[in-house]
């Protein structure tokens, strides 16, 4: 029988999990984690619109992470089936398919998965109010249907997921084909290329305008080509805490890199590129907290999601400017929204995807991610540095955990 990482329900475990994991991250996948490598039979079609996939590479999210971790906010915890096998971002090949599968679908077919399990994917007609304007990951029907409930495939027990020999069934609505000349490395990254183009879409595109990208973990990245691949004319600023990140950065497309940690040398660093006219730079410390500036740039895109970063971009961000929410933020603490209020600031999430606007025409979002990759000749295959078996999967985790310190960018599981 085929193995699988499956993540179980157990308070006992999750507790001891949350309360360990950040000064302890093998907690996460140890022997009272909320995880196990297990032995399961392949999950069945659920109806004759479905296809089964064999995955040949399967990716490591935060979202992934962040459940792993027992870190990230209950607020999913209704939305979910549990056991659920864990892999929304997924490469594969079409081994079955349903009887209401359109012909185009061939068994051998290589294929990636847009994740979200909306409305068409459940049976349900007609469709929610955001199913049918396009926005897939908002579906209200989440908990009905023919499947379990499940935001995603990967969280949902009727599914399987990509880290998973045992095969994971996609209604055939989710599938996108991959071009012949995108390798492995590149297609498994189609997913969360689409949610970094859905952050840097919302950006302004003005050659005049600043943008600020903090953190240059896999989705800073990612939105940095994402911005200037879809035609981002401004000067691009990211904050990397490793070499090796500011050098990819740089490679994408960011105009200049801040290495280092967030502080008083970074706010400076920041108004003297956004507000040369003012020097020194205008940055003021209050009795207590962090630095306060009354400058900042046009936007700032959080790919980390931490309490921290986002007190951060709304302190950097200028007047009436516009801070997204790229990273996956727990419950933050600490957050001073002062500035939030004070500069009128317009605060925009980024979660997923489904349709973009762009130059008058709506197009996938997936498709784009394609395109993209297709068209940028292998510059974002490197990201995929870090092959692991499912067997391995304890050091899989702790490098994708520690990916900054270890070199790593994308962590995937080599399926087959």
């Amino acid at each position: 029988m085929p193995q699988a990482i499956q993540f179980f329900r157990s308070v006992p475990r999750w507790l001891f999990v949350r309360a360990m994991s950040s000064r302890w991250s093998a907690a996460a996948s140890g022997a009272l984690s909320c995880i196990e490598l297990v032995v399961l039979p392949p999950p069945p079609l659920p109806s004759p619109d479905w296809v089964r996939i064999q995955t040949r590479l399967s990716g490591v999210c935060g979202s992934d992470l962040s459940a792993i971790g027992c870190k990230g906010s209950p607020y999913f915890s209704p939305f979910v089936s549990t056991p659920f096998v864990l892999g929304h971002e997924i490469v594969g090949n079409i081994v079955e398919t349903g009887a209401n599968v359109p012909s185009h679908w061939k068994s051998g077919a290589r294929v990636t998965v847009e994740p979200a399990l909306c409305c068409e994917v459940r049976g349900i007609t007609p469709s929610c109010q955001p199913c049918a304007r396009g926005h897939f990951a908002h579906c209200e029907n989440i908990l009905k249907g023919t499947i379990k409930g499940g935001i995603q495939t990967g969280y949902c027990s009727s599914t399987g997921g990509g880290w998973s020999a045992a095969t994971v069934v996609v209604h055939h609505s989710q599938l996108h084909a991959v071009p012949e000349t995108l390798s492995d490395e590149e297609a498994v990254i189609a997913e969360p290329f689409a949610c970094a183009i859905h952050a840097a879409l919302k950006a302004p595109r003005e050659k005049d305008a600043t943008i600020l990208v903090l953190g240059c973990g896999s989705i800073g990245l990612l939105t940095i080509y994402a911005y200037r691949a879809s035609g981002g004319q401004g000067r691009v600023l990211a904050s990397a805490r490793y070499a090796h990140q500011a050098e990819m950065a740089t490679a994408f497309g960011a105009t200049e890199i801040y290495r280092g940690r967030a502080g008083d040398a970074f706010y400076r660093w920041l108004l003297e590129r956004t507000d040369p006219a003012v020097s020194p730079p205008a940055v003021y410390q209050p009795e207590i907290g962090k630095p306060v500036v009354l400058g900042g740039a046009d936007a700032v895109i959080d790919c980390v999601g931490s309490s921290a970063s986002i007190d951060d971009a709304m302190r950097l961000t200028r007047p009436r400017g516009l801070i997204v929410l790229a990273g996956m933020p727990g419950i933050p603490h600490g957050v001073d929204w002062t500035s939030l209020w004070y500069k009128e600031l317009n605060l925009q999430g980024a979660y997923a995807y489904g349709f973009e606007q762009v130059g008058g025409a709506k197009t996938r979002t997936m498709q784009m991610a394609l395109d993209f990759l297709v068209g940028s000749g292998g510059t974002l295959k490197p990201l995929v540095n870090r092959k692991f078996p499912l067997q391995s999967y304890r050091s899989a985790l702790e490098s994708a955990y520690h990916a900054g310190q270890t070199g790593a960018f994308k962590t995937v599981f080599e399926v087959q």
